[in-house]
């Protein structure tokens, strides 16, 4: 899968794919276990009154426990997966579910109108994924990556 080893900022590439697959197998069984709850008690998942959705299109947690489910946690998990059968196109499936991960916390707190630690937290997570993912991407000279290093080469 490696075309060349490289190192970025000190950290092998070794390390970023492990990393990334740590990140997206949390992410992932954590949205399948929020999003089963959601699903399986949609009128009060995990201590969660529907109160908290006054200000969504939402009546209950059940389509935002559809969406938690399937997008965010089987999502990851097949990100997570896809780094066991070392796919090429890794950095840009990591690369898609973690902009899922990042633009699914920011509605989120639009929607709730609060923003709580976990927030912050996967939010966090998901802009180190994409970031990540971006590594990726450079080290396989993927598009965008391609072109970038092309204009910065020729450039020299």
């Amino acid at each position: 899968m490696y075309k060349y080893v490289v190192s970025v900022g000190g950290i092998e590439m070794k390390t970023v794919y492990r990393l990334l697959f740590a990140l997206h197998l949390f992410v992932g069984i954590g949205a399948l276990f929020g999003g089963s709850a959601a699903i399986i008690n949609p009128e009060g998942p995990l201590g969660i009154t529907v109160d908290a959705l006054k200000n969504s299109p939402f009546n209950n947690f059940l389509i935002p426990g559809i969406i938690l489910f399937t997008i965010i946690g089987l999502g990851n998990i097949f990100s997570a997966l896809m780094f066991r059968f070392k796919s090429k196109f890794q950095g840009y499936i990591s690369g898609v579910f973690s902009g899922a991960l990042v633009i699914w916390i920011v509605v989120q707190c639009i929607m709730l109108e609060t923003v709580v630690f976990l927030h912050i937290l996967y939010f966090m997570i998901g802009v180190i994924e994409g970031a990540l993912s971006a590594i990726i991407l450079f080290e396989q000279r993927l598009f965008p990556a391609n072109l970038i290093m092309d204009f910065i080469e020729g450039r020299k």
